[in-house]
Protein backbone atom coordinates (compact mmCIF):
# COMPACT_ATOMS: atom_id res chain seq x y z
CA UNK A 1 0.00 0.00 0.00
CA UNK A 2 1.37 3.39 -0.99
CA UNK A 3 -0.12 6.62 0.30
CA UNK A 4 0.55 10.00 -1.27
CA UNK A 5 -0.49 13.07 0.72
CA UNK A 6 -0.84 16.52 -0.79
CA UNK A 7 -2.52 19.87 -0.30
CA UNK A 8 -0.32 21.43 2.36
CA UNK A 9 1.01 24.95 2.19
CA UNK A 10 1.06 28.35 3.84
CA UNK A 11 -2.34 29.46 5.12
CA UNK A 12 -3.38 32.58 7.00
CA UNK A 13 -4.98 32.16 10.42
CA UNK A 14 -8.70 31.63 10.07
CA UNK A 15 -8.37 30.22 6.58
CA UNK A 16 -9.38 26.81 5.19
CA UNK A 17 -7.33 24.00 3.76
CA UNK A 18 -8.09 20.62 2.24
CA UNK A 19 -5.59 17.82 2.35
CA UNK A 20 -5.79 14.78 0.09
CA UNK A 21 -4.25 11.35 0.31
CA UNK A 22 -4.36 8.99 -2.65
CA UNK A 23 -3.94 5.30 -1.92
CA UNK A 24 -2.52 2.88 -4.45
CA UNK A 25 -4.38 -0.22 -3.39
CA UNK A 26 -7.07 -2.30 -5.07
CA UNK A 27 -9.11 -2.86 -1.92
CA UNK A 28 -9.25 0.75 -0.75
CA UNK A 29 -12.77 0.35 0.64
CA UNK A 30 -11.59 -2.26 3.15
CA UNK A 31 -9.05 0.03 4.79
CA UNK A 32 -9.49 2.23 7.82
CA UNK A 33 -7.81 5.59 7.31
CA UNK A 34 -6.54 8.38 9.47
CA UNK A 35 -4.74 11.68 9.59
CA UNK A 36 -2.01 12.44 12.08
CA UNK A 37 0.21 15.48 12.44
CA UNK A 38 3.59 16.20 13.94
CA UNK A 39 5.06 19.55 14.86
CA UNK A 40 8.82 19.97 15.36
CA UNK A 41 9.91 18.58 18.70
CA UNK A 42 6.53 17.02 19.41
CA UNK A 43 5.08 13.53 19.19
CA UNK A 44 2.85 12.50 16.32
CA UNK A 45 -0.71 13.49 17.17
CA UNK A 46 -4.02 11.99 16.03
CA UNK A 47 -6.23 14.34 14.03
CA UNK A 48 -9.09 12.34 12.53
CA UNK A 49 -10.03 8.90 11.26
CA UNK A 50 -12.64 7.27 9.08
CA UNK A 51 -13.45 3.58 9.25
CA UNK A 52 -14.22 1.43 6.24
CA UNK A 53 -17.91 1.69 7.17
CA UNK A 54 -17.75 5.50 7.08
CA UNK A 55 -17.79 6.17 10.82
CA UNK A 56 -15.59 9.13 11.66
CA UNK A 57 -13.60 10.23 14.67
CA UNK A 58 -11.71 13.45 15.38
CA UNK A 59 -9.51 14.80 18.12
CA UNK A 60 -10.70 17.41 20.55
CA UNK A 61 -8.13 19.86 19.20
CA UNK A 62 -9.81 19.97 15.77
CA UNK A 63 -13.39 18.98 16.59
CA UNK A 64 -15.80 21.35 14.91
CA UNK A 65 -13.09 22.60 12.55
CA UNK A 66 -12.10 19.46 10.67
CA UNK A 67 -13.99 17.01 8.52
CA UNK A 68 -12.50 13.71 7.42
CA UNK A 69 -13.98 11.91 4.43
CA UNK A 70 -13.14 9.35 1.79
CA UNK A 71 -14.04 8.91 -1.86
CA UNK A 72 -13.93 5.23 -2.65
CA UNK A 73 -14.28 5.86 -6.38
CA UNK A 74 -11.04 7.87 -6.31
CA UNK A 75 -9.14 5.90 -3.66
CA UNK A 76 -8.73 9.18 -1.85
CA UNK A 77 -8.87 10.33 1.76
CA UNK A 78 -9.57 13.98 2.55
CA UNK A 79 -9.18 16.29 5.51
CA UNK A 80 -11.02 19.58 5.30
CA UNK A 81 -9.88 22.01 7.95
CA UNK A 82 -11.44 25.39 8.62
CA UNK A 83 -10.61 28.27 10.92
CA UNK A 84 -6.98 27.26 10.98
CA UNK A 85 -4.83 28.36 13.93
CA UNK A 86 -1.06 28.79 14.24
CA UNK A 87 -1.03 25.73 16.51
CA UNK A 88 -2.27 23.65 13.57
CA UNK A 89 1.15 24.12 11.98
CA UNK A 90 2.66 20.66 11.47
CA UNK A 91 3.49 17.99 8.96
CA UNK A 92 0.31 16.06 8.25
CA UNK A 93 0.44 12.34 7.56
CA UNK A 94 -2.18 9.96 6.25
CA UNK A 95 -2.23 6.39 7.50
CA UNK A 96 -4.05 3.18 6.72
CA UNK A 97 -4.79 -0.18 8.26
CA UNK A 98 -7.02 -3.16 7.56
CA UNK A 99 -7.36 -3.97 11.25
CA UNK A 100 -9.53 -1.66 13.34
CA UNK A 101 -8.26 -1.47 16.89
CA UNK A 102 -11.16 -0.59 19.16
CA UNK A 103 -10.18 2.28 21.38
CA UNK A 104 -6.76 2.56 19.77
CA UNK A 105 -7.54 4.36 16.50
CA UNK A 106 -5.75 7.45 17.85
CA UNK A 107 -2.46 5.61 18.34
CA UNK A 108 0.08 5.74 15.47
CA UNK A 109 1.20 2.13 15.97
CA UNK A 110 -2.34 0.99 15.08
CA UNK A 111 -1.63 1.87 11.43
CA UNK A 112 0.59 -0.22 9.19
CA UNK A 113 0.92 2.12 6.24
CA UNK A 114 1.93 5.77 6.11
CA UNK A 115 2.19 8.53 3.57
CA UNK A 116 5.17 10.84 3.32
CA UNK A 117 3.57 13.87 4.96
CA UNK A 118 2.56 17.28 3.71
CA UNK A 119 3.54 20.48 5.54
CA UNK A 120 0.87 22.88 6.75
CA UNK A 121 2.01 26.27 8.03
CA UNK A 122 -0.51 28.66 9.52
CA UNK A 123 0.92 32.15 9.70
CA UNK A 124 0.17 35.70 8.73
Amino acid sequence: VQLQASGGGLVQPGGPLRLSCVASVRTFSSYHLAWFRQAPGKEREFVAAVRSNGQTYSSESVKGRATVSRDKSKNTLYLQMNTLKPEDTAAYYCAATQIWSVGRYHIPSSYAFWGQGTQVTVSS
